[in-house]
């Protein structure tokens, strides 16, 4: 009685989430709670608004799309002029070959186990029809229903995986057009030199990074890091360098700028995104670096003579509230000194343990690596996280700069 009473409660609850409301009265109309009442709404549940035009568009359309995503890229014209018995098993080939490699190597060879097997059982099942005993026929009936079954799932995943490679070739689309949104070609000029990189968690990330030439000696240094991961992070963060460039266009700089920019973003992302951003003003002729760190990860200066010296926030991240007030700050560049700009990529990288990287970690590796070159230092700190994460991949994009003031 009590495994019953428990049955007939969660039936009440799972036919109370799934029944749709009526369209008029005061409330959601409470179906029986007993296991009648539940497999009623479970029969509901697959079977409400499905209609004749659905089926046709699933049979006819989506079948047709789908033939055609996965054909749209492989060379059948050839064939057209061969019989049927030569043309098939050469085209069903090419399909299956090109199929393959649009997948990861590992779901390739998933891939390729998998369809030859259904073939072959296929194959089995039909031939085992012509020649099985009463016996074996029933054996072969179940076989073949498993095979219709496995066929019809088959057919599912198909469609799905035409969903997913539409998907992530849109997002290789919008992997180069954020890349060539930003400036990876090395800086060299007027006594400066700038190197940087970038590893988005995902095909795409919310890390900024720039480099705006001001005029008069003046350089921009950004550095930039949108609140989460992937194609959201990535739109806000083009929105991020656009309205920054529009800003410094029309003359603002310094604190003025990133307020303006501030007051942009809380007017025009989701409430529950933030900024945090780095700006610095490099004077070339004089090495006055002057910077607004807007709630970032402190960069560090990496003088001549050793030593990494943070530049901390001197103000709240952007986004958050319309008119905050940020300040800037000043250091020097003498000749030989550098500055490492990274995101939270970097210092808030797990291990398999969950231990995480860590600012401690990452000020020694810079003290140790003082001797290396500006792209050496950057190739460096990445493989030591890396190698630090193991087997778990970073959660999050990373993001590296070296701003260097040369001798």
């Amino acid at each position: 009685m009590d495994v019953r009473h428990r049955f007939d409660q969660f039936a009440a609850r799972f036919a109370e989430r799934v029944r749709p409301r009526p369209s008029g009265g005061a409330g959601p109309r409470r179906p029986p709670a007993g296991s009648d009442g539940y497999w009623q709404n479970v029969q509901d549940l697959f079977t409400q608004d499905i209609t004749e035009r659905g089926l046709r568009e699933l049979v006819e359309h989506e079948a047709q799309d789908t033939f055609r995503f996965f054909t749209r890229d492989v060379q059948l014209q050839d064939l057209d002029r061969k019989p049927w018995f030569k043309r098939w098993p050469v085209s069903t080939w090419r399909v299956f070959v090109a199929t393959a490699f649009r997948l990861s190597p590992a779901r390739r060879i998933l891939f390729a186990l998998a369809v030859p097997l259904l073939w072959l059982g296929w194959l089995r099942y039909l031939f085992a029809q012509g020649m099985g005993s009463a016996i074996e026929g029933t054996v072969t009936s179940v076989f073949g229903w498993t095979l219709v079954a496995a066929t019809l799932f088959c057919l599912l995943l198909l469609l799905e995986l035409r969903d997913k490679l539409a998907l992530k070739s849109d997002l290789e689309v919008a992997r180069q057009i954020q890349f060539g949104l930003l400036p990876f070609e090395p800086y060299e000029r007027d006594g400066v030199a700038i190197r940087a990189a970038m590893r988005p968690a995902n095909t795409v990330g919310g890390d900024y990074f720039d480099v705006i030439d001001l005029g008069d000696g003046r350089l921009a240094a950004v550095m930039g890091d949108v609140a989460g991961k992937g194609m959201p992070a990535a739109l806000l963060m083009a929105l991020l360098q656009g309205s920054l460039r529009t800003l410094i266009t029309a003359g603002f700089r310094g604190p003025e700028l990133i307020a303006k920019l501030n007051a942009h973003l809380f007017a025009n992302i989701p409430s529950n995104r933030l900024v945090t951003l780095f700006y610095a003003e490099l004077d070339t002729a004089t090495g006055s670096f002057v910077y607004v760190n807007a709630g970032h990860n402190p960069p560090y200066r990496l003088g001549q003579g050793g030593g990494a010296e943070p530049l901390t926030a001197t103000a709240m991240a952007l986004g958050i509230v319309p008119a905050a007030l940020f300040e800037s700050r000043e250091t020097r560049l003498d000749p030989g000194d550098r500055v490492f700009l990274f995101t939270d990529g970097v210092t808030e990288a797990f291990d398999l343990h969950d231990a995480e990287y860590g600012e401690a970690r990452l000020e020694a590796y810079l003290e140790a690596a003082r001797g290396a070159g500006d792209q050496e230092l950057i190739d460096g700190v990445r493989a030591d996280v890396m190698s630090f994460c193991g087997s778990c991949p970073p959660r999050d994009d990373m993001t590296l700069m070296v701003v260097a003031r040369r001798s």
